[in-house]
């Protein structure tokens, strides 16, 4: 592995455990004492959880790889896609500032999963695309 490589690697692999870390606390997916998730965890939160932080760090990647990197909205549009897919509904202070808990729980809730999968679908449409553009990857 080439000596400008490896930061870029780093740097990416940080940016995609810090994303799991902060994500996961702020959510209630990773237990502790400040946050108390308010919504029971399913496997498919941890899983959207995983799938955002590594798209993520990989993203970061890449994008450190290109002469001239793009997609910097679209990742981030897949990131707060994700974020919302696996966060807790009712805990989420914009969404319960715009919406009533009961609508949040039964109207956005049920659309989360499906919100979950069009983030990663997306995501990894933005990586395959970044991929195809960038000579050195």
């Amino acid at each position: 592995m080439t000596t400008l490589l490896r930061p870029r690697l780093l740097r990416s692999v940080a940016v995609g455990i810090g994303v799991f870390v902060l994500f996961g606390a702020v959510t209630g997916l990773l237990p502790n004492p400040i946050y108390v998730r308010m919504v029971s965890r399913t496997p498919a939160d941890y899983l959207f959880l995983v799938a955002t932080a590594i798209f993520a760090g990989t993203f970061v990647y890449q994008r450190s790889l290109a002469e001239k990197p793009i997609g910097d909205r679209f990742a981030a549009g897949g990131i707060v896609g994700g974020f919302l897919a696996f966060g807790c509904p009712i805990c989420n202070g914009v969404l319960l500032a715009l919406f009533s808990s009961s609508a949040l729980m039964t109207s956005f809730d049920p659309l989360r999963p499906i919100l979950g999968v069009v983030s990663v679908v997306f995501f990894a449409g933005l990586l395959v695309y970044q991929r195809r553009r960038c000579e050195v990857c």
